[in-house]
């Protein structure tokens, strides 16, 4: 299967190629080359830039966003510069996969587009016996422009799915992180790497609670995107992007039925921050 996958220097893109790179043919485009492996180097937001990358595609995984909108903190509601370029995007990806022939797009949404769900009830959602489970049919609560321009980007994938026969899952990643800290403790770690707090402190406290259950490992988050490629007749769907975490507030029983997702990690398996 020939597969393009954008924004294939982040996060994401780094555990996708580190894990399926043998599996499928891929096209890793970016805006910048990579000196460890070839970069089809193009701008998705200008569509002659992109579209050549597009012809003899099976598939896109479509992760590049090319301006972030005031970031997922942000609770501005005014127009932003960020979402001409965004949304544009958006459209060049799925409408050229369209005019491409291409059969199926995977689209890195994120849990921001129903991000709402946990600013009004954090930090007791972080914990043990909050009793919220937001799965895929909850209308979209965005917190954030940012969680706004994943909402557009669900919506213009419904929109070509059910109008142009594309298959279009959105998966609303939650918490993959680079390997050093791929586990629960790794946005805890992180802090105390640049002096945010003290290893213990409240603050630690808080962002092991949090990433126990919004943890998203690396080898959950390619087998979800590998289900994807290789599931048939997906139409539109969105699955939650999250480890089989005993405390989340995502659901992954519709992904399981879906797609046959299987994860393998559990955040409250771990007591300790790896040494």
């Amino acid at each position: 299967m020939n597969v393009l996958l954008t924004g294939a220097h982040g996060t994401v893109g780094s555990a996708i190629r580190d894990r399926l790179d043998e599996r499928y043919e891929f096209t890793y485009l970016d805006l910048e080359e990579h000196p460890e492996y070839e970069t089809a180097v193009a701008d998705v937001s200008e569509y002659d830039q992109l579209s050549t990358h597009l012809e003899g595609q099976d598939a896109v995984v479509h992760l590049a966003m090319p301006d972030y909108v005031g970031g997922s903190t942000s609770r501005e509601v005014s127009w932003d510069p960020g979402f001409e370029r965004s949304t544009r995007a958006l459209c060049n990806v799925i409408d050229g996969a369209r005019e491409a022939g291409v059969e199926k797009v995977i689209y890195a949404s994120s849990n921001h587009a129903v991000g709402l769900y946990e600013v009004r009830r954090a930090p007791e959602i972080y914990h043990p016996g909050h009793g919220v489970m937001v799965d895929h049919t909850v209308p979209p609560r965005p917190d954030s422009r940012y969680g706004l321009v994943k909402v557009f980007g669900e919506g213009l994938g419904r929109l070509a799915a059910e109008v142009h026969g594309l298959d279009f899952a959105a998966i609303r990643i939650c918490a993959v992180r680079d390997e050093p800290y791929d586990h629960p403790y790794g946005d805890a770690e992180r802090g105390v790497d640049r002096g945010d707090w003290d290893r213990g402190s409240e603050g630690y406290e808080e962002q092991v609670a949090r990433l126990k259950g919004m943890w998203h490992s690396r080898r959950d988050l390619a087998h979800m995107v590998e289900r994807c490629l290789e599931t048939e007749g997906i139409g539109f769907d969105v699955f939650y992007g999250v480890s089989d975490n005993d405390r989340r507030w995502f659901d992954i029983d519709h992904a399981r039925e879906r797609i046959g997702y299987d994860p393998e990690d559990d955040g409250e398996e771990w007591d300790a921050p790896p040494e």
